[in-house]
């Protein structure tokens, strides 16, 4: 028993099977191709991206640029609210919203029924003062020859001199009462003209061209020059705008008024056509801040007059830098670099760009400075020349393989 436990040294030793053998191969190829992959589909990914370089940013390159923004709304420096200047009732409206009106249009027209009685009754008694005044006249004329002939009387003696002077006193006084009959002519007169310009101020009319925004009053209403009947009574027929006058006003954080100055150039955004540029200028700082808002009002002028633009429509406002004068000194650098604004990324509270250096993304933190326009000041994290890629794609990462469209 003791023999068959004793180990055959003698025997020669047993071989790996074929089985193992391809179970470690096996091993080492998905070892070798997982990391073919990672290389790759990682690493070896290679990114085409438009770039653009770093530049340097001088007054030259800052004069054009945005130096502040803020919003405001386009008003109109010339509107009113058309009323009568007569209480009546409404027997005619001419004018529709979005009608295009000249000055002097009738817009509407009030039952001039009123107005017109009196205008003839003044005409009336106007003709019968002037009636009276001829019958004066004719007593006038009758009293001069009394007068005469008592004189001629008077002379041979044939007469007594009381009547004579009955007779030119007849004739001073018809002389009084005619000139008093001239005054009341004058007064009918004016009565006449009173009538007649309260008949023509039933008739409404544009006090300037321009486009109705809105129109206020129905025919059978009655309106009237100032609020009256409760509410039931119309104080207006429609509003005009001078579309001529249209200008945007914005409201600018007072402690950024100092960037703004008159004259200085703007280029203006509308809400409702976010690509179109308007350019235009400051026309006045107006002199008073808003406690509550601590905002002072901008009022801005536009040098595009187009039907696109009207009133209370929101806008945006960037107040440019001023372009240097012929003559001046050279431009000084300004600190940072100038960037484009689609170049930048925002992660939370930091700011980032990738930059294409050596066919590889680097990934740089930036400080950033003022906006200028399309292009953004960049105080720290880049370098005069660095190629920063615009509008990276998703799932770019930093040290992946990259390539320049505008090499």
């Amino acid at each position: 028993m003791l023999k068959q436990l004793r180990i055959d040294r003698s025997a020669p030793a047993s071989e790996p099977s074929g089985r193992g053998r391809w179970i470690g191969l096996g091993v080492v190829v998905i070892v070798i191709a997982a990391a073919a992959a990672w290389f790759l589909l990682g690493r070896g990914a290679t990114w085409v991206v438009a770039t653009a370089v770093a530049q340097p940013i001088s007054s030259a390159v800052a004069a054009g640029s945005s130096v502040l923004d803020a919003s405001g709304y386009v008003t109109a420096r010339r509107q009113a609210t058309v009323s009568s200047k007569v209480t009546g009732r409404v027997a005619e409206v001419r004018i529709e919203e979005g009608q295009r009106v000249e000055e002097g249009e009738v817009l509407a027209r009030l039952d001039p029924v009123d107005a017109q009685a009196q205008l003839d009754q003044s005409q009336t008694q106007l003709a019968a003062a002037r009636a009276q005044l001829t019958e004066h006249k004719v007593q006038l004329v009758k009293a001069e020859r009394d007068l005469k002939r008592q004189q001629e009387l008077a002379e041979r003696k044939l007469t007594s001199q009381q009547l004579t002077e009955n007779a030119a006193t007849e004739v001073a006084s018809l002389k009084a009462r005619v000139a008093v009959q001239e005054r009341q002519i004058a007064v009918a007169q004016s009565g006449v003209d009173t009538a007649r310009v309260n008949l023509d101020n039933t008739v409404v009319k544009a006090p300037f061209s321009g486009v109705i925004t809105v129109k206020a009053a129905q025919p059978g209403e009655i309106v009237s020059p100032m609020s009256a009947g409760g509410g039931f009574t119309r104080t207006g027929i429609g509003t005009i705008v001078d579309m001529n006058s249209l200008e945007i006003e914005v409201d600018v954080n007072e402690s950024y008024i100092g960037r703004v100055q008159s004259g200085q150039p703007v280029e203006s955004t509308l809400n409702a056509y976010p690509d179109w540029k308007i350019p235009g200028k400051v026309i006045a700082i107006i002199p008073t801040a808003d406690r509550g808002k601590a905002t002072v009002k901008v009022r801005i002028g536009m040098d595009v007059k187009d039907a696109r633009i009207v009133p209370d429509m929101g806008a945006r406002v960037a107040f440019l830098g001023e372009a240097r004068p012929v003559g001046e000194a050279a431009p000084k650098l300004l600190p940072g670099v100038l960037v484009p604004s689609e170049a930048i990324r925002k992660v939370g509270d930091v700011s980032l760009a990738f930059v294409v250096k050596d066919g590889r993304l680097e990934e740089r933190t930036l400080t950033l400075g003022q906006t200028m326009s399309s292009s953004r000041q960049v105080l720290s994290g880049l370098n005069v020349g660095d190629r920063v890629a615009l509008a990276p794609p998703d799932g770019a990462k930093a040290g992946d393989k990259a390539e320049s469209k505008n090499p």
